[in-house]
């Protein structure tokens, strides 16, 4: 008789972009040209000066051995100046910055640092599906909120408020938001911070998309008082095309960044520090840099929505980060199935919003992360397969 695996694997599935990779993967090998607009990995490169650190750094012997768990002084520093220019807050960065293999793995880190068995914790639907998927492995109780077009893709905190929340430890938000593109507001952070630190729980913002078709770049961490309540999520992933890469950073309160860490110390061995000098070259960018990369997204996004009004979906545009978001029309009767005829006959991937909790249900999400020409491909292919199929 095989082992059997721990009951935590039970309140969770494989990771949807998991199957559908390994799907597209089969039709591939079939022969089938597949147009992947499912994920949002940058397709540009990192900017040369990094690189080029990179390979100085994994030169040298010195660089290969193991590292510290908080990361070397370097890079704290320079995540300590970057947000002191981008966001205007003052973080130090000796207690208050902890660099992380990825900021996905900070949501474990802080997860499993904070909910004991039982605890509720706020996560946001629609939403980074992850917040549910290691709330369920820590053995929280997942409790979603509604974010819906009609209030902006915001939480309703009145109503909220109106409920029992003494069992919440902590509250997941994302802005600007993951999958909707929505933007935060300091006057929004204002009401959160407020909110958590009246009711007693940890705020975390999930910040990766912020230079993403976006200036206003807007921390959690800049509002009165929400060192004493909130942790921010921040990454290199999306905003400086190092997805692959995995380097992320948590900051907030020293005694908040101690506890996470001892988590992390525990889970892994400290990041190459090769890839940590690089990171700090990275973060030196000057504006003009990030100024370049959001003129290629600018005009992949018109050929995006073009792609949009053919589908007859309806979107914001003034949406931010790596996609666009859409409702599709009523005349669909199932998203899922809607994206499914599209991947098997127009040879297209395109991500349902159903994943992202169940007010993404009437929605589809397509991502940025194709050069022109692929995209150009894709509003043939569409326009072709709605010929012939006639469904809208």
């Amino acid at each position: 008789m095989k082992v059997k695996p721990a009951e935590r694997t039970e309140s969770v599935k494989e990771y949807y972009f998991s199957q559908k990779l390994r799907q597209i993967d089969q039709m591939r090998s079939a022969g089938t040209d597949i147009i992947n607009l499912g994920i949002g990995s940058p397709d540009q490169p990192p900017s040369e000066n990094t690189i080029s650190r990179l390979k100085e750094e994994a030169m040298k012997p010195s660089s290969h051995g193991y590292q510290s768990y908080t990361g070397i002084p370097a890079l704290r520093k320079a995540f300590a100046e970057w947000y002191k220019k981008y966001f205007n807050v003052t973080l130090d960065p000796g207690s208050e910055i902890l660099p992380l293999m990825g900021s996905k793995e900070g949501i474990m880190h802080i997860s499993m640092a904070y909910v004991n068995p039982g605890d509720e914790v706020l996560v946001p639907n629609p939403g980074y599906p992850t917040y549910s998927s290691v709330t369920s492995l820590t053995g929280g109780k997942i409790r979603y909120y509604d974010l819906t077009e009609k209030n902006g893709w915001q939480p309703d905190l009145e109503q909220l408020d109106r409920e029992d929340l003494s069992r919440v430890k902590i509250m997941w938000i994302n802005y600007p938001h993951m999958p909707t593109g929505a933007k935060g507001s300091v006057s929004l952070f204002e009401k959160l911070v407020a909110f958590a630190s009246g009711h007693g729980f940890l705020l975390c913002n999930d910040n990766p998309y912020s230079f993403i078709l976006n200036r206003d770049y807007l921390s959690l961490l800049s509002v009165d008082g929400a060192k004493e309540t909130a942790l921010e999520l921040n990454s290199l992933s999306k905003s400086h095309n190092m997805a692959g890469w995995r380097i992320g950073m948590v900051a907030g309160h020293s005694e908040y960044i101690s506890n996470i860490l001892k988590v992390k110390s525990n889970m892994d061995s400290g990041m190459f520090r090769a890839l940590q000098t690089a990171a700090v070259e990275a973060l030196g960018n000057p504006p003009s840099w990030y100024d370049t990369v959001n003129s290629v997204y600018t005009k992949r996004r018109i050929i995006v929505e073009e792609i949009m009004n053919i589908l007859n979906c309806s979107f914001d545009k003034d949406q931010s980060g790596l996609f666009v978001w859409g409702r599709i029309p009523d005349s669909i009767a199932s998203c899922e199935l809607f994206v499914d005829d599209i991947l098997n006959n127009a040879h297209v991937f395109i991500t349902p919003g159903f994943i992202f909790g169940s007010n993404g249900d009437r929605y589809i999400r397509i991502s940025l992360c194709a050069d022109e020409k692929t995209l150009s491909e894709t509003r043939r292919r569409i326009v072709k397969y709605l010929d012939k199929e006639n469904i809208i």
